[in-house]
């Protein structure tokens, strides 16, 4: 059964010409003729492909934890997610769907987007709330109308796919003049890092699931111990996250997908230059103190964010 309502319906685009399309037992496009099958209350306009390992992360992993969501909503946004009532908004790469659920809660209209059978997931977390709509898409040609959303997000998801750029310009211009886009990404670290990293996940993105999950376990075990969490995690990167769960699924995260590029605040703050956003502001890290800010100025922390945040330019 299909479950979304006729407002963000309406929103819905075929991804090959960009026209609406037309609801039925699929959407259809009227012009070209492409169609898209509707399955679990959930539109499918592209399949899984290569972020299958997302899928089977964020099916596997309980991650939900209301407090610290609300916290990593707020830091990543720059956006208090309570001000969130009735704004539209588009959650770019939704994963399990927590971030939906959150805006959902409180009072927003929220469009979901994601490659990954994750989907799924998320559209079991929102099945409650008649105003969010989960679909199955490509970032880079996503199946929504431009100019209409108040606030678009994406946090540490564009730097999974294969051209991020594409994917940022796609979802900037979903936002409208006046709305407001925040962007998460992992940020770029010094060479000897980057080097041991990419040879790390060279080995790790080709083991299958049965043998890379021990691992992440095993890496899990690792960053429980207290000396060891804060010193060898700043030369290979492992979760020290104090929630078990939250600190195996870190790991998987990490290691299993296949594509995973790092950038700086400075290419960031380009794209959404580019893309006609003012207002630009770098959003600091949730962890503050001495030693860190030196090690994250200097780029020193592994899995450490670059975070901007703009509003898109009025029409003149």
């Amino acid at each position: 059964m299909f479950l979304m309502n006729a407002e963000l319906i309406e929103l819905l685009r075929c991804p090959d010409c960009s026209l609406p399309v037309e609801e039925g037992d699929q959407f259809r496009c009227a012009k070209c003729g492409a169609s898209y099958p509707t399955s679990q209350g959930i539109p499918r306009f592209a399949g899984e492909g290569y972020v299958a390992s997302f899928g089977r992360q964020w099916n596997r992993y309980d991650v939900v934890r209301d407090e610290e969501d609300e916290a990593t909503f707020r830091i990543k946004t720059g956006v208090d997610a309570r001000d969130l009532s009735g704004k539209l908004v588009l959650d770019a790469g939704c994963g399990g769907g927590r971030y939906a659920l959150l805006a959902a809660r409180h009072g927003a209209k929220v469009v979901g987007v994601d490659l990954s059978s994750a989907v799924e997931k998320a559209q079991s977390l929102c099945q409650e709330f008649p105003d969010v709509a989960i679909i199955q898409g490509d970032l880079t040609r996503l199946p929504l109308a431009e100019g209409v959303f108040d606030l678009a997000f994406s946090i540490g998801v564009l730097h999974h796919g294969p051209d991020p750029r594409g994917a940022f310009r796609e979802v900037a211009r979903r936002v409208k003049p006046g709305g407001r886009l925040a962007v998460w990404l992992y940020r770029r670290n010094s060479p000897p890092q980057e080097w041991l990293n990419s040879a790390l996940r060279a080995v790790t993105t080709r083991l299958p699931a049965r043998i890379l999950e021990p691992l992440c376990v095993g890496l899990g075990l690792v960053g429980s111990i207290p000396v060891v969490r804060r010193t060898l995690n700043k030369v290979a990167n492992f979760s020290n996250h104090p929630d078990w769960t939250l600190r195996v699924c870190d790991n998987y995260d990490w290691y299993a997908p296949r594509y995973q590029s790092h950038h700086t605040v400075e290419e960031l703050k380009t794209w959404f230059a580019e893309e006609g956003y003012d207002d630009l502001v770098e959003l600091p890290p949730a962890r503050q103190g001495r030693l860190y800010d030196w090690a994250y100025r200097n780029d020193l922390v592994i899995g450490s964010g670059v975070n901007v945040a703009g509003t898109r330019r009025s029409s003149e």
